[in-house]
């Protein structure tokens, strides 16, 4: 028997961290002392209180069963008490809110609720890769959004192609933005609100990252602007706020119907999240304000040497406002592929290459602060000895 995939995985590229990591299992293997910088994983513990609630939770059989398709009702209100408190928004329990296995998947499954074949979608460019994937599952066109440093790394929405802007059903953003760490103001979300009603487009905002900036700065919800909740849907993750990645726990949040079409999908698709998990992200959040200090110092800490010590190296690179990622160009002698390669052959460091985020990264590499201040300041001497 000939077994072939559909055109719609033909389609896909290897998914980008999972050829990291095969490289990284080698190198490894080879006996290689290995500092990876590569996939945004915290190696911070998930916090003891949390791990209490879920052994609590996990010894209910109440918790045994089926999750409920909206969640558990003390989770949603949690969420929602949290983010009146933290943006000053109200959001419906009951109906605009939905706990999702992971922000991935919900961000991977929206598509398939509102976009159809031969739609098109707008899609950053570099980007976190399920926006392009969600969109060929759908059997959509995604249309690249440029992301260019001149533009501190926001899309441009007057050159959007108003040839396919007809086509155009839905739109990602992501700030704060993985990979480049860039950061946006209200601003932009009211021009992103105004473009999407112009042009009827919904908008999924990815906000992974909005609870790790550093210094003055606090990322904004697309719900701070008038009228965005007639068009968008924000996804949230307790992943990386919480050291939560391997839990699989987050949330969308926003337009009623936007949430109640996802809902259809992920009822169709999959049980929702284990009753005990959501319990222990109850607990998460009602004590976010006594956690996220001490995970934003450490983070900002590993920023400062990292950032400080390529810049001894004569590197041109910025420290990010948000996100524990470095984004930053690779010496002119090399692309983003090979100056990679280099690192992990030449200095054992895995990172990130830009293009694998998309064409608009080659150039770039992505570094994620996810080792501690002796290993990053190790890195950097690696780098300096074999490829300074």
């Amino acid at each position: 028997m000939k077994i072939e995939t559909s055109e719609r995985i033909k389609k896909l590229p290897p998914y980008l961290f999972v050829e990291l990591d095969k490289a990284k299992r080698k190198a490894r293997e080879d006996g290689k002392d290995i500092i990876d910088l590569g996939i945004g994983d915290p190696d911070i513990p998930t916090p003891n209180f949390i791990i209490d609630a879920l052994a609590k939770a996990a010894r209910n059989p109440k918790n045994h069963r089926y999750p409920l398709d909206q969640g558990l009702p003390e989770f949603r209100k949690a969420i929602a008490a949290w983010f009146k408190k933290r943006y000053g928004v109200t959001l419906d329990p009951e109906s605009e809110i939905l706990p999702l296995i992971g922000s991935k998947e919900g961000i991977a499954h929206m598509p398939l609720a509102f976009v159809n074949p031969g739609d098109a979608v707008l899609v950053p460019d570099p980007c976190y890769p399920p926006y392009k994937s969600g969109t060929y599952f759908a059997g959509a066109e995604p249309i690249l959004m440029p992301l260019t440093e001149k533009n501190r790394f926001l899309p441009d929405l007057k050159s959007v192609n108003h040839a396919i802007i007809h086509k155009v059903r839905m739109m990602f953003i992501n700030y704060p933005n993985n990979p480049t760490g860039a950061v946006c103001d209200k601003r932009f979300f009211k021009d992103v609100v105004d473009f999407a009603k112009k042009h009827n487009i919904i908008v999924c905002q990815d906000a992974a990252y909005s609870e790790m900036g550093y210094g003055p700065y606090k990322a904004p919800s697309i719900f701070e602007v008038e009228g965005a909740k007639d068009v968008a849907i924000e996804f949230h993750s307790l992943s990386k706020t919480f050291n939560m990645t391997g839990w699989r726990i987050g949330f969308a949040c926003g337009n009623r119907e936007l949430v109640e079409g996802l809902a259809r999908i992920k009822s169709n698709i999959d049980s929702g999240v284990f009753f005990a998990i959501q319990w222990a992200g109850v607990e998460a959040l009602a004590n976010y304000d006594k956690h996220i200090r001490s995970v934003l110092k450490i983070y900002e800490e590993r920023r400062n040497v990292l950032v400080d010590g390529l810049k001894a190296l004569g590197w041109d690179v910025a420290k990010p406002n948000a996100t524990f990622y470095v984004w930053t160009r690779v010496p002119p002698r090399f692309t983003s592929g090979t100056f990679s390669q280099a690192l992990l052959e030449k200095c054992d460091i895995v990172a990130t290459p830009g293009n694998g985020f998309g064409t608009n990264g080659e150039g770039y590499v992505r570094f994620a602060l996810t080792v501690d201040k002796r290993r990053i300041k190790e890195a950097v001497e690696r780098i300096k000895k074999q490829l300074g």
